[in-house]
């Protein structure tokens, strides 16, 4: 075994046999806020201002300093090419999108390319037949520019897409020829800002498109131009400045809308989230271009599908936590004329789409996917059988009675099928292509027992005999919120890992959806502890099985995941060797106050109530790092260019926790060529995997080995 790194001293010999230093100084500038009584102490608050000098010198000496210490590592640089050879393998990766005027829409992304890009094929099998419509690569070398969505329209001659650079996701529509490629002039500014999403649907001549736009300059204050999100339609070939509002005056301040249209263009629909809470209400595009009102938020419809017979499908989770599909005639658009087509059962509805004959759905049981197949009238048919442990997702309709989708679990890639006519059918060309191999690992499922007894399942990737003796390194991750599950996944970069014996671990916390929308509810708002509980309880469940130890236990989340780690590591700091928070939500009292912490509030509460205000105070990652404490080393990542959560999250964090014990290794990794990791180029994605091994692999304990022959070929 190879020494780690001397977390808890000041010294540490680098490759040249010098003292590293230790972190930058951060000025302390106390700021006190009192809220329902309560004084709130912080000192580093002028982080937040990423237009000051003084902050931008500031984190360029937090990264100087980290890359003194990772790039010092003497397995970096075999670190390096074990990472490169994985995933920079030169396969390509597609996945279908659309089946509009008898052509497939496919998004692709191949090695060494920075950004995916979006093809066309006549056939799925038929690989000659592929064209492509719109390469960022070509735009942009750089690999700045990103595809955030595309939309094609009706009869598949026009393609429209929200570009946007360096991970910002600002998007400006632009339309684009599908037999030529050639870009049309039109160009339509903020269809698109972080975190709100954005969106476009054709009409059926394919001359004009409804799309989501939010304010422009002058249109609102300062504080608003990223809210306040409405619809919008834009007749092609004219100037943007004649488009006419369409509806959006009485959404909310934070509503996120998503468009779609019934393949003859007739009807149009407008999801609106109020948030990322889960709420959602629906309007409908009539075919007199009038806009009604279909489901408000109290409805619990979450999810719409036109069918081919004249009817909407919904899913629904008024009392039916689990989810229900209803029928509803688009000739009496009456959401009391609904009926159910597929009552709940004890699966949660995670996806459907309709066919000509079909409802084909796909439900979670805990994380792992299983297919239902119903008639149209709700009658049971028989289920495509699935690999053991699965994901299935991907879902797109296709002509007739057809529906692709792709399955994958820990140890297969992702393989695509065509489920028509009653057939499965395998469509090769768009399976994953790899140069690894998991034929000597297993994928396995348990159960920990959380602090208020609830149940909480993870799974794991680990080699066949595996020894139980509390000495393996383990790396654990989770998520816990907005109702997103946890799905199985082919990773190839775990191969990384697993080649040095380590564990991958994958946490199903409430939060998610994995058991329905009451699982979500139970780790949300005033109940969000419980994610925190369920994630320490599966730490403390691998510890007393004896496949690993606090000495060689890691933990690992972004975003939310990223709160997640940060609230465990200060509630339970004795139980995790080292931590990766990447951009994470990480100070609960402010967040609401910058980037794009609003949307949130429908999620984790606000600080305005006083009830929301306990709870979240009492578990601000931020706020409960205690001097003299002995934290895990933590390695902090984050995007400047991220508008999801404010990068300062990271900056506040890294500076308490270095304060907290200036002995403990600390590190924070700002990059300026990304955001929330959304449109991020390929090269900045495998710098950034290569920094977190070289930080895991030296606090784990594990000297590097590269893979032996034949597990990344």
């Amino acid at each position: 075994m190879r020494n780690p790194w001397l977390s808890l001293s000041l010294l540490l010999v680098t490759a040249e046999g010098s003292l590293a230093k230790a972190p930058p100084p951060t000025p302390i500038r106390p700021v006190e806020t009192i809220l329902h009584g309560t004084t709130v102490r912080e000192s580093y608050r002028w982080l937040e201002n990423l237009e000051d000098p003084e902050v931008r010198g500031w984190v360029e000496a937090q990264n100087q300093h980290t890359r003194s210490l990772l790039d010092a590592d003497p397995a970096r640089a075999a670190i390096a090419d074990s990472v490169r050879k994985i995933e920079l393998f030169e396969a390509p990766r597609l996945g279908a999108r659309f089946w509009r005027g008898g052509r497939w829409f496919l998004g692709k992304r191949q090695p060494p390319l920075q950004q995916p890009w979006f093809v066309t094929r006549t056939s799925l099998d038929d690989e000659t037949t592929e064209r492509v419509v719109l390469d960022p690569n070509r735009i942009d070398p750089s690999g700045a520019t990103a595809i955030d969505w595309t939309v094609p329209s009706l009869d598949g001659k026009l393609v429209a897409a929200s570009l946007s650079k360096k991970g910002s996701e600002l998007g400006t529509l632009h339309l684009f020829e599908v037999a030529t490629g050639k870009q049309l002039p039109d160009a339509i500014p903020r269809v698109q800002v972080v975190g709100g999403g954005g969106s476009c649907a054709f009409t059926a001549d394919g001359k004009g498109l409804y799309y989501t736009r939010y304010p422009h300059p002058g249109e609102r204050p300062a504080p608003d131009v990223n809210f306040y999100e409405q619809v919008w339609f834009h007749k092609i070939g004219t100037p943007v400045e004649q488009d006419r509002y369409v509806i959006g005056k009485e959404f909310p301040r934070i509503a996120e809308i998503q468009l779609s249209s019934s393949e003859d263009g007739s009807f149009f629909l407008a999801r609106v989230a109020n948030g990322d809470g889960g709420e959602f209400a629906f309007w409908l595009g009539k075919p007199d271009a009038s806009w009604v009102q279909l489901t408000r938020f109290e409805n619990k419809v979450v999810a719409a599908r036109f069918g081919r017979d004249g009817a909407l499908y919904l899913l629904s989770r008024e009392a039916a936590p689990r989810g229900k599909i209803l029928r509803l005639p688009l000739a009496t658009p009456d959401l009391a004329a609904a009926r159910v087509v597929a009552p709940e059962s004890d699966g949660a509805i995670e996806d459907f789409e309709v066919t000509s004959k079909h409802l084909f759905i796909v439900e979670l049981d805990g994380g792992p996917n299983r297919v239902r197949l119903l008639s149209l009238d709700g009658k049971p048919e028989p289920t495509p059988a699935l690999l053991p442990i699965p994901a299935v997702g991907g879902l797109v309709r296709g002509p007739e009675d057809e529906v692709v989708f792709w399955q994958v679990n820990a140890l297969t890639p992702y393989t695509y099928y065509r489920w028509t006519a009653g057939k499965l059918v395998h469509t090769p060309t768009l399976d994953q292509k790899t140069n690894v191999d998991f034929s000597d690992c297993e994928t396995l499922r348990g159960w920990a027992v959380s602090k208020d007894g609830t149940r909480v399942p993870y799974s794991m990737v680990r080699k066949k005999g595996t020894r139980l003796d509390g000495n393996n390194p383990t790396l654990l991750t989770g998520y816990g919120g907005y109702g997103i599950s946890q799905n199985p996944a082919f990773r190839p970069g775990l191969r990384v890992f697993v080649d040095q014996g380590g564990v991958y671990m994958q946490a199903n916390l409430r939060g998610g959806g994995e058991f329905g929308e009451a699982w979500h509810e139970a780790g949300k708002l005033l109940r969000k502890q419980n994610v925190f509980d369920d994630f320490v309880a599966v730490a403390k469940t691998l510890v007393a099985e004896k496949l690993t130890r606090p000495a060689r236990l890691a933990v690992m989340g972004g975003s939310n995941g990223g709160l997640l780690v940060g609230a465990a590591i200060t509630q339970h700091p004795e139980l995790f060797r080292a931590a990766i928070i990447s951009r994470g939500i990480l100070d609960m009292i402010h967040f609401e106050q910058i980037a794009n912490g609003q949307f949130n509030v429908t999620e984790f509460g606000t600080v305005a109530d006083p009830a929301q205000f306990k709870v979240l105070y009492g578990y601000s990652p931020y706020h409960h790092v205690v001097d003299g404490t002995r934290y895990p080393s933590t390695l902090l990542e984050t995007g400047t260019n991220d508008g999801r959560v404010a990068p300062s999250d990271s900056f506040k964090m890294a500076a308490r926790l270095q304060a907290a014990r200036p002995d403990a290794l600390v590190l924070l990794r700002a990059s300026d060529k990304s955001g929330h990791g959304m449109g991020s180029p390929l090269a900045e994605r495998i710098a950034e995997a290569i920094d977190e091994w070289c930080f895991l692999f030296r606090e784990l304990g594990v000297d590097y080995k590269p893979a032996p022959s034949g597990k990344a070929k």
